[in-house]
């Protein structure tokens, strides 16, 4: 079944068109213009990682290997018997102790006198210091050893005439050797101070 307008219905449309004022036309908008391409932005610089200096490896030294034979076994070395020490000698006694400078002194003086009395034994009174009344004492020192052996003599003291000195001198040559020293003066040079005394009574 069609549907189709009634000409009444068509009529009716066409008068309505008819009496619609006529309408300006409509201008068509304007074609928008392509989009301008933009310039190329340059690229951001990227900072260019900077290369760091290896590290040279330090070579490390192997440890060295040592090879340690096995030892082998050896048996114990036998201990030598112990030296036998030979007897301590036995101790030696103290010597005595010397004498004292007390007694050296003592043994001086008395053994001065002991040769004074024998150098006064060759005693001559010289007859020149008789007759001129000449007078006085010599003191002699006496170099000798403890055998009395005499070494030397000389004039400490002059009695003021040469006839004098002469003459004590000449005494001890007669009377060499002199009596032996004592124990006490032993192992030693003696020089001892002798007085030999010119007096004119005595002669």
């Amino acid at each position: 079944m069609s549907l189709r307008p009634s000409p009444s219905q068509s009529n009716h449309q066409s008068h309505r068109l008819r009496r619609c004022p006529s309408l300006p036309p409509i201008p068509l908008p304007a074609k928008p213009e392509p989009p301008r391409p933009e310039p190329p932005k340059p690229a951001p610089k990227v900072a260019e990682p900077v290369a760091k200096p290896q590290e040279q490896a330090v070579a490390t030294p192997s440890p060295e290997v040592i090879s340690v034979a096995p030892k082998e076994s050896v048996a114990p070395p036998v201990p030598a018997p112990a030296p036998v020490a030979p007897p301590a000698p036995a101790p030696t006694p103290a010597p005595p102790p010397g004498p004292s400078q007390q007694d050296i002194d003592a043994a001086r003086s008395q053994y001065s006198s002991l040769l004074a009395r024998t150098i006064g034994k060759y005693k001559q009174y010289p007859k020149i210091a008789q007759m001129r009344g000449w007078q006085g004492e010599v003191l002699l020192e006496v170099h000798c050893d403890a055998q009395g052996n005499v070494v030397q003599t000389l004039v400490k003291q002059s009695s003021g005439h040469n006839v004098l000195d002469e003459q004590a001198m000449t005494m001890v040559k007669k009377a060499s050797p002199l009596p032996p020293a004592p124990e006490v003066l032993k192992n030693r040079t003696l020089i001892l101070l002798v007085p030999v005394p010119f007096t004119l009574e005595e002669s």
